[in-house]
């Protein structure tokens, strides 16, 4: 295929591909590069994609070749693919697959290369030499018997992705379906469930709002094994366990609740993160929980959140079926490689503006809203050292007068007003008249105000960062985001996703950031918008006076 001299995208030959935001064309081309590039940076008109290894191989492993992400690249490319993307990109993507993990015969695990040299170019390195031990001609290792997910580990650091094939324990078996009275599976989270048991492990990355619970149970469902449950918190618990209860066959005696305040463990186990990582006299006090039962299927709920702790337990857990769920792969850790080597890699992806056109999740508007610092403020945010300067901003007293105005403006909507400061917060819902929410309030009081939020009682509910993740609160249809955790896009993925789920108000969702003009606020909120931009949604600009 030619490429289209009037396209919305330039390639260059350091791999970064840039996109005319303005063009008819821009949202199909960001639609298709989203599959194999990362978004870097989004200003107004152009926005650049980087081409990266990992995003080559999740896109390998959830079925594209590297003809057709070069296709993609031409179709909308103004100008010639450089020879040198060209071919960095069909080699890149030539490597998953060539090294392979499979059992022999006698359950052994095996490591086999398609290429004698680059079984040779592995072995050189300790690290890697140390989880093999035996030869079997020059195409196979045989693997130590523990050492499935570091050998996955240490082969992507080097280079070259395994493709694990070794199977998977069936674990207990436990019968389970899906009572699906009144409702029933998506087309597109059926596709997901069956991508997940055609390649055995790995993520599913769906928006906030699109299900990825029902995912979980889906998967539950069709594997009909005993399962152990990852989750941020115990009110992620309580959900997962609630719905559970309404849509499987499962029953109270056959889900447990393993978190600080309860240690159940029943066929179905729901444990947070928080336990399994939890330490006493130096060891993890709750690791046999990993082995309590003969575990068939794992799933890790918002898996772009897995502690790092958690990698080091899984790699252990590599005979187990793993099952990530997600709203996005970001990691600000920088750990994606991890999430693809233990978990496994990326199997099925929809776009959040795909799922919103098949009316799914609720359509979102997002604004960014500049308030000005007084001089005063600008003298002491000045004079401030660069770690004291974020706070400074993103508490800045001139945002208190937005919100208000954004709460009289979306009166009688169910409003959430996000920050990340305490003191901010408190001073927030009290010149609100709202309650507050955050990590000292108890489980049974954040349940009764998040009950209380669904039922319309409470309009306006002031919350840290505690309700970014696991929270449904499906009539939500403003979001008022403060102040955040500095450039974190993973947040503001999660934010806006509190206002997907579709409304049986039917009224849109808008989502609103307050930002200190000219302050590294400013700056991270660009970072913050990267993800969002990736997906379809553009951010208006307001200034403050044109609200307060």
């Amino acid at each position: 295929m030619n490429t289209a001299p009037d396209g919305p995208l330039i390639v260059q030959s350091d791999r970064t591909v840039l996109l005319e935001v303005a063009h008819p064309l821009a949202e199909d081309a960001r639609h298709d590069l989203a599959v194999f590039a990362e978004l870097e940076r989004a200003p107004e008109h152009i926005h650049t994609y980087r081409i990266t290894r990992l995003g080559l191989w999740n896109a390998r492993a959830a079925g594209h070749d590297a003809d057709a992400m070069l296709e993609t690249l031409k179709k909308y490319s103004k100008f010639p693919i450089p020879q040198s993307v060209s071919v960095d990109v069909a080699e890149t993507v030539g490597r998953y697959g060539r090294l392979v993990i499979n059992r022999d015969d006698d359950g052994a695990l095996i490591l086999t290369a398609t290429d004698p040299a680059v079984l040779r170019e592995i072995t050189r390195g300790k690290k890697v030499a140390g989880l093999l031990f035996e030869r079997r001609g020059d195409h196979t290792f045989v693997v130590q018997p523990w050492a499935r997910g570091q050998l996955k580990q240490e082969l992507l650091k080097l280079g070259w992705p395994a493709e694990d094939n070794a199977g998977y324990t069936p674990g207990t078996r436990h019968e389970m379906d899906l009572d699906a009275q009144g409702w029933g599976l998506r087309e597109y989270q059926q596709h997901a469930i069956d991508n997940f048991f055609h390649h055995g492990s790995g993520v599913v990355v769906l928006p906030c709002g699109a299900g990825k619970t029902l995912v979980g149970l889906g998967a539950m469902a069709q594997s009909k094994t005993t399962t152990l449950i990852l989750v941020t918190n115990t009110v992620s618990a309580r959900q997962w366990r609630s719905e559970i209860l309404k849509r499987t066959t499962l029953t109270e005696e056959e889900v447990g609740e393993y978190s600080g305040q309860t240690k159940e463990i029943r066929p179905v186990t729901i444990a947070t993160y928080q336990i399994l990582t939890a330490k006493r006299k130096g060891e993890y006090a709750h690791l046999s929980l990993l082995d309590a039962l003969d575990w068939g299927l794992v799933i890790y709920d918002e898996v772009h959140l897995l502690p790092a702790p958690v990698f080091k337990l899984t790699a252990d857990l590599q005979a187990r079926r793993r099952l990530g769920l997600t709203a996005t792969l970001v990691r600000e850790d920088g750990r994606e490689g991890d999430v693809f080597s233990l978990i496994g890699p990326k199997r099925f992806d929809a776009p959040w503006k795909e799922i919103e056109a098949q009316g799914f999740i609720s359509p979102a508007s997002c604004f960014e809203v500049r308030v000005d610092l007084p001089e005063n403020q600008r003298l002491e945010y000045a004079a401030s050292a660069d770690d004291e300067r974020f706070r400074l901003a993103a508490t800045a007293p001139a945002k208190t007068k937005v919100v208000r105005a954004l709460v009289q403006k979306h009166a009688g909507e169910r409003i959430l007003v996000i920050g990340q400061y305490l003191d901010q917060i408190d001073d927030l819902a009290e010149q609100l008249n709202a309650p507050k929410l955050t990590g000292a309030t108890p489980v049974v009081e954040r349940e009764r105000l998040y009950q209380e939020f669904r039922e319309g009682i409470t309009k306006v509910l002031v919350v840290s960062k505690v309700a970014n993740f696991s929270v449904d609160l499906p009539e939500a249809t403003v979001a008022i985001q403060v102040s955040g955790s500095f450039g974190s896009r993973q947040e503001e993925a999660q934010r806006l996703g509190r206002l997907l789920r579709p409304k049986e108000s039917g009224l849109p969702a808008n989502f609103y950031t307050l930002v200190a003009r000219d302050t590294v606020d400013q700056d991270f909120a660009q970072n913050r918008q990267r993800f969002l931009a990736e997906q379809g949604y553009s951010y208006t600009i307001l200034d403050a006076d044109d609200l307060t």
